[in-house]
């Protein structure tokens, strides 16, 4: 009886330990500190990130990184987003928050574009002034946006400033990148 408890725990244990090698297995990545080129790149291989604005990654080379967040503080004195905020995963159906300037808007609206991983547009919309948006002064506006989630990771939300002249120089826009994310229920979708 005592060589069969023995071999149990031993066939326990057995199994304790391949379960742990392949759970710390998917959790460690072994990356070749020269293949670090971009600030994913530089997370995935779990080097430290720095909790600053725009997150900055340094390698232990002493290489940094800097998180892409759009051209958002080259646009922050015309036009503001709340929510989503860069890098954030996102999720049909998407609330888009913010405040802009009134000459950013036309009607009291502006259009929105959100473009997949590989600049396709998936999806198109409106935002729209919630008040007066006939000042110079910064007016807050909302948007909603349903969109099919891409086969990419990555993709970028475009707010645009209303141009009803059509001219090119009064052209203007705000770049936002996003993550989409998983839906939680798409493993049932393949069973």
């Amino acid at each position: 009886m005592n060589k069969n408890k023995f071999k149990l725990i031993a066939v326990i244990l057995l199994f304790v330990m391949v379960g742990c090698f392949f759970v710390l297995n998917k959790k460690v990545k072994i990356i070749n500190p020269n293949r670090v080129n971009s600030f994913e790149a530089c997370v995935d291989a779990g080097y430290p990130v720095q909790e600053s604005f725009p997150r900055q990654c340094t390698t232990p080379s002493g290489k940094n990184f800097v998180e892409d967040i759009g051209n958002e503080f080259r646009k922050w004195d015309v036009i503001k987003i709340a929510s989503p905020r860069p890098n954030q995963e996102i999720q049909s159906p998407l609330t888009i928050e913010g405040s802009a300037k009134g000459a950013w808007f036309f009607e009291a609206q502006f259009p929105i574009k959100l473009l997949d991983g590989n600049k396709k547009v998936i999806a198109t919309s409106e935002a729209y002034a919630q008040g007066d948006w006939m000042t110079e002064d910064f007016v807050s506006f909302n948007a909603v946006i349903e969109f099919e989630k891409p086969k990419t990771k990555k993709g970028t939300l475009i707010l645009g400033k209303d141009n009803p002249s059509g001219l090119a120089q009064n052209n203007d826009e705000l770049i936002v990148p996003v993550s989409f994310a998983d839906d939680p229920f798409e493993i049932f979708d393949i069973l």
